[in-house]
């Protein structure tokens, strides 16, 4: 009887409420609505009946006994807040899991007794097995089912159907309903409880005075889908890592279901611009990767479409974008703060989510509040998360506790100008189960309704705001539950919804505001934290974009793509999944740099250098779809001595500008004074003096010509020249005596022999073909 001590004596006690039943259900003429008689043909169901079917098949196990014999399941219960007036309807599966046959057994309803606090509720939820102690005799008579057999094994269908004034519902309140079957077996003759399913049924039939206002997030947020890398054409495509989005997106998908649905419900959006931009991308052209390569995406339309109904839907109602990619803050809190630069990652997550959101739903978000994971926070984490501005953070009461006899408002200032929106955790946790299974929807959303209706009336006269923030990432089965269970507050008997920012304005000032310390923090949930080592190549990765970037002259196709990879990285979703986080890191990280070596030094063979100076050609090479600037190429002698680039200097740089696709000689002036081998260095650097790329190196030859050999050679050009000048001398003076010859023959008589000379004029026309022409 300890449960029932809890009862204040407002309330009749279960005995005499009993009684009173008993007689008034004694003097109902009406029967059960609906209820008919058993078939003989058990194949046969329609309402008010039972059928037998097969049940599930289970491995191998001892059989359950007692009143854990038959797994009663409740599967539908409408309304689900009944008032006066209407009848209440209960269908479910009665299941034999006991290996005898059950026979001449009953289907009876059990009502009260009247739950009188919220921790009763949280009990009675938690109980199982038949209690003659606590649980409330049947109704009997007309609303009473008879199953004359149930076969071991086998599942059997039934539907009560009961009037509201038949239940003994005295006044508002929470009511513990229950269903059971009572019957015997060979080795249990007598009548006994067999199985028994409890929930509860709120009743409130007139509006209450101050109704608790409720705020119920609605979390659009998804895994990361999107790669790193893009395409080649000016449009960059992005490549997905899987299509599996589009399941989500499509008809009875996921996403699709909490759009569909959420349009009618008086809710508060809470959007991971990532998913937007993600999906956005979906309705362009797009690539997935498939093995080695990629293929085109091809679900533009399921893309669009879901965008459209998403901008509808939210068309005047409160947005909150969270950061981008929805970071893990207690991550970063806990470990990511240690390692330079993370928290500037947050600052830029944090700073695009707005303008994602306007782009794409063109509506403005609140960005204003920070959600660490199932609203746990230590001192540690609410520094974290109003690190990038963000001044009010939403956190959970098993974690942020409140020492009241009752439930306070939300909201509370805890400092700093900090507002923590404490959200109810029992009813952001009530629908985190299976509910595949219509039986667990069914008592969830019972419990739900029961929970809300006992807050208002914790303190009746007093009006109080609480917020529900459920998972993440909710199953397809578990947003249609949460659905379900708003509509039943759609008769505003008890509750009246209100924004977050409404909510987030509304302050307690009994409600506590002493942040819990992190001995405190959830051991399970610290374990799923990304770790030091994740930063660490978080940041190695924005340490080589930031050194890539500068030598780019379209730093903007490289920089976001991976600048929003690295806010991925951090993302909430890779909790529970380390194995999928770090292979994402890898990737991100090996992708940079192998687009980063595509700008590098071509490797070269050995020099021979002869003479006094020359010049050293080092080749650079750019692969890259855009053109590479303020990089330097220095060549460094290991031996000034022998061979001298620059004066004094050990080394000579030359400025490097390159457009895509091509490579570049640079030439440095040398200059030898010893001969010998001379080990070169050429690296290139950034502007602010980065070593870039990985450096080369090659050996030069000097070979140097010394001043004896110069004089050798400078006699051989004279000995060359005198030679000339007498072969000159010789000619001329032998022409002389040729023509003087000449003169002394012209005076003789010609002689008639002689033939006279054809020296006709010379032709001016060109050489005939084939001819060859001396010029």
């Amino acid at each position: 009887m300890a449960e029932a001590a809890d009862i204040q004596g407002t309330s009749p006690s279960p005995a005499r409420r009993w009684l009173r039943r008993a007689a008034a259900f004694a003097a109902a003429a009406p029967l059960l609505a609906g209820l008919l008689q058993l078939p003989a043909a058990p194949t046969a169901v329609a309402a008010g009946t039972v059928a037998p079917q097969a049940a599930p098949q289970a491995a191998p196990q001892a059989a359950p006994t007692g009143s854990r014999t038959v797994a009663v399941s409740l599967d539908t219960l409408t309304p689900s807040a009944p008032v006066e007036g209407d009848t209440l309807t209960i269908s479910g599966t009665l299941t034999n899991q006991g290996k005898q046959t059950i026979t001449d057994a009953t289907v009876d309803v059990r009502v009260g007794p009247r739950m009188t606090s919220r921790s009763e509720i949280e009990q009675v939820a938690g109980r199982t097995g038949f209690r003659p102690d606590s649980d409330p005799a049947a109704l009997g008579g007309a609303y009473t089912l008879k199953i004359p057999r149930l076969a071991a094994g086998l599942a059997q269908e039934f539907t009560l159907a009961v009037p509201v004034s038949k239940l003994g519902l005295d006044e508002e309140g929470v009511y513990q309903l229950g269903v059971s079957l009572t019957g015997h077996t060979v080795a249990q003759p007598g009548d006994r409880v067999l199985g028994i399913k409890r929930t509860f049924l709120p009743y409130q039939p007139d509006p209450a005075e101050k109704k608790t206002r409720l705020t119920y997030l609605w979390p659009l947020i998804s895994t990361s889908h999107v790669a790193a890398q893009t395409g080649s054409d000016d449009q960059q495509t992005p490549v997905f890592e899987t299509d599996e989005l589009a399941g989500e997106l499509a008809p009875g998908g996921r996403l699709e279901q909490m759009v569909t649905l959420g349009k009618d419900l008086p809710i508060t959006w809470v959007i991971d611009p990532d998913l937007l931009a993600t999906v956005d991308a979906m309705t362009k052209n797009y690539r997935v990767k498939s093995g080695a390569g990629d293929v085109p995406g091809r679900n533009q339309a399921v893309a669009k479409q879901w965008l459209d109904s998403l901008e509808k839907a939210v068309a005047g109602d409160k947005i909150v974008a969270l950061p981008f990619a929805d970071p893990d803050i207690a991550s970063l809190a806990h470990s990511g703060k240690s390692v330079p630069g993370s928290l500037s990652n947050l600052q830029t997550a944090t700073e695009l989510a707005g303008s994602t959101v306007e782009t794409v739903l063109h509506v403005k978000p609140s960005t204003d509040f920070s959600w660490p994971v199932d609203g746990a926070v230590d001192p540690s984490i609410m520094a974290v998360a109003t690190s990038a501005g963000a001044r009010k953070v939403i956190a959970r009461s098993d974690s942020f506790r409140d020492d009241l006899p009752y439930t306070p408002t939300a909201a509370r200032p805890i400092g700093g100008g900090t507002t923590a929106v404490v959200s109810d955790a029992s009813l952001s946790t009530a629908f985190e189960g299976d509910m595949l299974h219509t039986g667990n929807s069914t008592t969830a959303v019972q419990e739900f309704l029961a929970q809300s209706l006992a807050v208002t009336l914790e303190q009746p006269d007093r009006q109080r705001s609480i917020v529900v923030a459920p998972q993440r990432i909710p199953t397809t089965s578990q947003v249609q539950t949460m659905a379900s269970a708003l509509r039943g507050l759609s008769a505003k008997r008890w509750t009246e919804p209100l924004d977050l920012l409404a909510a987030a304005e509304t302050t307690s000032p009994e409600a506590s505001t002493r942040v819990p310390g992190a001995s405190r923090y959830p051991r399970e949930l610290r374990k799923q934290e990304l770790g030091l080592e994740a930063f660490r190549r978080m940041r190695e990765t924005r340490e080589g974009l930031d050194e890539f970037k500068v030598i780019l002259t379209q730093p903007d196709r490289v920089v976001t793509p991976f600048g929003t990879a690295i806010s991925r990285e951090m993302s909430t979703s890779w909790r529970g999944r380390p194995e999928a986080a770090g292979a994402y890191r890898t990737q991100v990280s090996l992708y940079l740099e192998g687009i980063t070596d595509e700008v590098r030094l071509i490797e070269k063979s050995d020099l021979t250098l002869s003479g006094r100076s020359a010049t050293i050609p080092v080749t650079v090479q750019n692969k890259l779809l855009q053109g590479v600037d303020h990089l330097v190429l220095r060549l460094t002698s290991s031996n000034k001595t022998r061979l001298q680039l620059n004066g004094d200097e050990p080394f000579a740089e030359l400025p490097v500008k390159i457009g895509a696709g091509h490579s570049q000689s640079v030439k440095f002036p040398a200059s030898a004074n010893a001969n010998g081998p001379v080990p070169m260095t050429a690296q290139l650097y950034t502007e602010e003096g980065e070593p870039y790329g990985d450096p080369i190196t090659f050996t030069v030859r000097v070979s140097e010509i010394t001043s004896t050999v110069m004089l050798v050679i400078a006699g051989g050009v004279l000995l060359l020249v005198l030679a000339g000048v007498r072969m000159y001398t010789q000619r001329k003076r032998a022409a002389a005596r040729n023509s003087e010859a000449e003169t002394t023959e012209s005076d003789e008589p010609e002689q008639p022999s002689d033939p006279v000379p054809d020296t006709g004029p010379e032709s001016g026309d060109p050489s005939g073909a084939g001819e060859k022409v001396d010029r």
